[in-house]
C-alpha cells in the first residue's frame, strides 16, 4: 500500500515536468553550482551556509563562487565560498568582497592551520574584500577588514557579514521589518552554536546552559511581541567587541527579563535571573537577533528546539523523545478538531502538544479568514491580535500535558510559548498515581482547566475529561512500577491466567508483584479518555506480539474499537533506541457499546486499518536517508517555487531554482491512505 503510494509520487513528478537528476552514492549537489561533491561533514556546514547567504542573505547564486582557487604567493589555496559585487563585471580575486571558509564540527577557531587565522590570510591577499566568516557549524567568527593609520591590515569582531542589500544597520540593530524567517536547519544550527558557546565560555553543564539559552529566546519572544516599541533584544558589533558594550547589553536584556517573569510566572520564579556573563550573552544576542521566532515556520522552530532538548535534558525513566515525523503522522490521523480536548499524559518536551496544536490552527485559521473575507497575508495588526487571541484562548481551554520530569515540564511550556503561547495547562505530575494522591495543587489547577470542581477527580473512575490523547508514554522493562498502591488501580496489574478450554483470559485478584509503565499508561490514558474518546500511543511491539501478553490484547478488544496498527521500522528512535514499536489508534467503547456485547457475548465486527512504515527517513545512526532510483542512487528534484531574490537591477523578483533530495520517509504517506480507508468504513473523525 505504501510502496504504491511512492511509485504515485514518482509519477507526479515526472507528470508535472519537474526534473528527477540522480546523485552518485556518498556524493551530494551543490546547492550553488549543482556539482557534485563528497558528502562529508565539512561540506554540511557548507551546505547550510549556502542556503542561508541565499535565503536569509538574499544573495544571488551568480555571485557566489564555490571553491574558488586564490594565489596567495606561490601557493594556489581553494576557498570554500566567495561571493562578488551584483556590479563586479569580472570574477577575479581583486573584486572578491566576501570570504567564507567552513571546517568539520571537531576544527576549532584557534587551530593554527584551519582556524580563523586561515580566513584573515585569504582576506589579506584580496584588497577589495572587506568581509569574512569563518565556521565549523557550532562556532561562527565574523570579521571586517580595515587598514590602520600605519597602513596594516587589522581584522574587527562583527555580529554577520552584511545582506545583499549591503545595509549594516540591520546587523547592528534589525528592525521588525527586516526581522529573517529561519530557513532548513539555520536556526538549529544556531541554538547548537549559541549553546556550545555557553557550555564552553560560562563553564555550565549542559542542562544549566539550555535553560539559561531558553531565558534568552524568551526575552526574545517577548520582544518580538512588544509591538509597536522599537526592538530591544540587540547588540551592536562595538557594543559585543568590548566590556562596557557588553554590560550595556545585558542591562537591555534583563530588563526584557523582567517583563518575560512577570508574563511567565508558571515557568519564572520572581527571583531568576540570566546568569550567563555579559560577554556571553552578548554573543547570544548576535547570534538569534536577526531572526523572528514568532513568524519562523513551526516544523523549523520544532525541529530545532525539540533536538537541543533531546540532547541536553534526556533522563534515565525511559524517556526515547518520537521523531517529528511520528508525530506529525499520528496527529494527522487521529485528526484533533478546534473544540476538542486533547492530552499527552507524557507530554517530554511537549512535541505532540505542538503539532496538534499546529494541526487545528490550520483549521481555525480557514474558519477566521472565511469569516472576516480576508487572506492572511492581508491581515492587518487587529487581524492578526483577534486571531492570536483565539489560539490563546484554545489552548488554555483544550491542551494539556502531564509529566513527571519538572525539566520536561519547564521545556513543554516554553515550546508552547515558543509556537503558539499555550503553556498554561503543562502540569507535573506522576500520571500513574491514584487521583486521590494526586498534588492538591495539579487537581485545583486541571479541575479549574476543564471546567470541573476538584471534588469529581475522586477516583480512576471519574477522570475520563479528554476527547484525544496522543502520547509516547516511557517503557522498560528496568524501570517497573512496583508500589502497590498505583497497581491496585488497574485491571491491568493484576495476574491474568489463560482458560485453556475457552482460550480466554481471567482476571485474578491477585496483584503482580511490578508491572512495566506502558502497560499502565494504556489503562490510564483509557480511564482518562471521555466515552468514544480516541487515542494514539507508541508502544513496543511485545504488547502486541508476546504470547504471555494476551490479556492485554484481550482487555483493549474488550474496551476499545482498535481502529488502526502501525507497525513503525526498527530504526524509528535511533540512534539512542532500538526498539521494536508500534502506534495503536484505539476509540474508547461507551458503556452501552460494552453492555451490548456482553448481553449479546458477541464482540463487534469491524475491519483493522494495518501499516508497516519501511522507510523512516533516517538510518540507525540517526543520519538522513533519501528516496532513491531503481539502481539504489540517491535522486534530486528541481523545485523552483521556494526562493526568490531580486535580480542584478535591485528591479525584478526572480525565482532561484533549487535543487533538493527528498526524505525516504514514508510516514508522509500513511495519513492519506487512512483517511481514504475511513471513507470506506464510515468512520467520521
Amino acid at each position: 500500500m505504501l510502496q504504491s503510494a511512492y511509485y504515485k509520487w514518482i509519477g507526479e513528478q515526472i507528470m508535472s515536468g519537474i526534473k528527477v537528476i540522480v546523485i552518485p552514492d556518498g556524493k551530494i549537489c551543490d546547492y550553488i553550482d549543482g556539482k557534485f561533491r563528497n558528502d562529508t561533514p565539512e561540506e554540511y556546514v557548507r551546505q547550510t551556509v549556502e542556503k542561508r547567504l541565499v535565503n536569509e542573505h538574499k544573495y544571488l547564486p551568480s555571485q557566489i563562487f564555490v571553491e574558488y582557487t586564490l594565489q596567495l604567493g606561490s601557493r594556489k589555496p581553494r576557498a570554500d565560498i566567495v561571493i562578488f559585487d551584483k556590479t563586479s563585471t569580472s570574477p577575479t580575486q581583486e573584486n572578491i568582497r566576501i570570504i567564507i571558509e567552513c571546517k568539520r564540527e571537531t576544527v576549532d577557531a584557534r587551530n593554527a592551520k584551519d582556524g580563523v587565522e586561515q580566513l584573515k590570510s585569504y582576506m589579506s591577499v584580496c584588497p577589495n574584500c572587506e568581509w569574512g566568516m569563518w565556521t565549523n557549524g557550532r562556532q561562527k567568527e565574523v570579521f571586517r577588514k580595515y587598514v590602520n593609520d600605519k597602513g596594516q591590515i587589522e581584522f574587527m569582531d562583527y555580529n554577520d557579514i552584511p545582506s545583499a542589500d549591503g545595509n549594516l544597520d540591520d546587523i547592528n540593530r534589525p528592525k521588525r521589518t527586516s526581522l529573517k524567517n529561519a530557513y532548513d536547519d539555520n536556526l538549529l544550527f544556531v541554538f547548537k552554536t549559541c549553546h556550545n558557546h555557553i557550555h564552553i565560555n560560562d563553564g555550565l553543564q549542559k542542562q544549566s546552559a539550555f535553560f539559561e539559552l531558553l531565558k534568552v529566546i524568551f526575552c526574545k519572544i517577548e520582544d518580538e511581541r512588544n509591538i509597536p516599541a522599537p526592538l530591544e533584544f540587540y547588540t551592536t558589533s562595538e557594543e559585543r567587541s568590548n566590556p562596557d558594550g557588553q554590560l550595556t547589553v545585558q542591562k537591555r536584556i534583563t530588563k526584557i527579563f523582567q517583563r518575560v517573569k512577570k508574563k511567565h510566572g508558571k515557568i519564572f520564579d520572581a527571583n531568576d535571573e540570566i546568569k550567563l556573563s555579559p560577554r556571553s550573552l552578548a554573543y547570544i544576542v548576535s547570534e538569534i537577533q536577526k531572526y523572528s521566532l514568532l513568524n519562523t515556520n513551526i516544523d523549523i522552530k520544532g525541529k530545532a528546539y525539540e533536538e537541543i532538548v533531546g540532547a541536553n535534558l534526556r533522563g534515565d525513566r525511559g524517556e526515547f523523545f518520537t521523531p517529528r515525523n511520528i508525530m506529525k503522522m499520528v496527529v494527522e490521523m487521529i485528526n484533533p478538531t478546534i473544540d476538542e480536548k486533547v492530552l499527552d499524559s507524557s507530554c517530554g518536551t511537549g512535541g505532540f502538544l505542538v503539532t496538534a496544536m499546529t494541526h487545528v490552527i490550520m483549521e481555525l485559521e480557514k474558519k477566521f479568514t472565511d469569516s472576516i473575507g480576508i487572506e492572511k497575508e492581508n491581515w492587518d495588526n487587529d487581524a492578526a491580535r483577534v486571531f492570536q487571541d483565539k489560539i490563546s484562548e484554545m489552548a488554555a481551554t483544550n491542551y494539556f500535558g502531564f509529566d513527571i520530569n519538572p525539566d520536561l515540564v519547564k521545556a513543554t511550556k516554553m515550546n508552547m510559548v515558543m509556537n503558539n503561547d499555550g503553556s498554561g495547562n503543562i502540569l507535573q505530575t506522576n500520571s500513574l498515581l491514584p487521583p486521590h494522591e494526586w498534588a492538591e495543587e495539579f487537581r485545583e489547577k486541571l479541575a479549574h482547566a476543564l471546567g470541573i470542581e476538584r471534588a469529581e477527580l475522586r477516583n480512576h473512575n471519574t477522570i475520563g475529561c479528554f476527547d484525544v490523547i496522543v502520547t509516547n508514554p516511557p517503557f522498560g522493562s528496568k524501570i517497573p512500577v512496583k508500589d502497590k498502591n498505583i497497581l491496585e488501580q488497574y485491571e491491568l496489574a493484576h495476574i491474568w491466567v489463560n482458560d485453556k478450554k475457552s482460550g480466554t483470559w481471567i482476571k485474578s485478584p491477585k496483584l503482580q508483584s511490578s508491572v512495566p509503565p506502558e502497560i499502565l499508561f494504556i489503562e490510564r490514558c483509557t480511564q482518562l479518555l471521555v466515552p468514544g474518546g480516541r487515542m494514539g500511543i507508541v508502544l513496543p511491539d511485545s504488547i502486541l506480539g508476546s504470547p504471555g501478553l494476551g490479556y492485554i490484547r484481550e482487555w483493549l478488544i474488550k474496551n476499545h474499537r482498535i481502529v488502526a496498527s502501525i507497525d513503525l521500522h526498527a530504526d524509528t528512535f535511533q540512534p539512542r533506541n532500538g526498539t521494536q514499536t508500534s502506534v495503536l489508534f484505539l476509540q474508547k467503547k461507551t458503556q452501552e457499546e460494552k453492555d451490548m456485547e456482553e448481553i449479546s457475548g458477541v464482540m463487534a465486527d469491524y475491519n483493522i486499518f494495518m501499516a508497516m512504515v519501511e522507510k523512516i527517513g533516517h538510518d540507525k545512526r540517526g543520519n538522513p536517508t533519501f528516496k532513491r532510483d531503481q539502481e539504489g542512487n540517491e535522486i534530486l528534484i528541481s523545485d523552483t517555487s521556494s526562493v526568490l531574490v531580486q535580480d542584478e537591477d535591485n528591479e525584478n523578483i526572480i525565482s532561484h531554482e533549487q535543487k533538493r533530495k527528498v526524505e525516504d520517509d514514508q510516514t508522509s504517506d500513511v495519513p492519506d491512505v487512512f483517511a481514504e480507508w475511513k471513507k470506506r468504513e464510515g468512520i467520521a473523525w
